[in-house]
């Protein structure tokens, strides 16, 4: 089941995020930036509270078995909807999962009124480019630099991100 994420969330969402990317237990998964990028947070439960509490925001989640399994945060801005910290659980991915929520950010762009999906994607992850690609996501051409004083781990090597977009019809 997918819906909108509430404060009591915050915990579950938390563990979700920082198992898809950063870590040991990220490494079960395809999603990992562990070999990018030091430490093993991704974000905190303040971010995700700000995130939760901001109005243009809201953070999807899918629950299977009554256990939040995988989310996305959305954030409108104008005609556009911003999608990011796009997590699913290590264990959990390759099951169909991650595409069940990217339909849904798609149907949830259109009742927000919005034209087109963004992401910011780190240029070096080939196969999660390709996969958003598949998924009907375009290379915009566009690029902005990765942070290098973060407070959630520092790269390892020089990154990048890349922006891809979703026309939404």
């Amino acid at each position: 089941m997918i819906s909108v994420a509430e404060l009591d969330d915050i915990p579950a969402i938390l563990s979700i995020v920082n198992k898809a990317y950063r870590g040991e237990d990220s490494k079960k998964g395809w999603t990992t930036e562990a070999f990018l990028i030091e430490g093993d947070k991704r974000t905190d439960e303040k971010d995700i509270e700000e995130l939760i509490n901001n109005e243009n925001s809201w953070i999807l989640k899918y629950t299977l078995d009554n256990k939040i399994v995988a989310n996305v945060n959305l954030q409108k801005q104008g005609d556009v909807l911003y999608l990011g910290m796009f997590s699913v659980d290590p264990e959990m991915q390759g099951m169909g999962i991650g595409k069940k929520i990217l339909l849904a950010a798609d149907e949830f762009a259109k009742e927000k009124g919005c034209k087109k999906i963004t992401m910011t994607v780190i240029s070096v992850r080939e196969e999660l480019i390709a996969w958003y690609i598949k998924n009907g996501y375009a290379h915009t051409g566009l690029e902005k630099p990765f942070p290098t004083e973060n407070k959630f781990g520092r790269p390892v090597m020089p990154l990048k991100f890349i922006i891809l977009e979703k026309q939404i019809t």
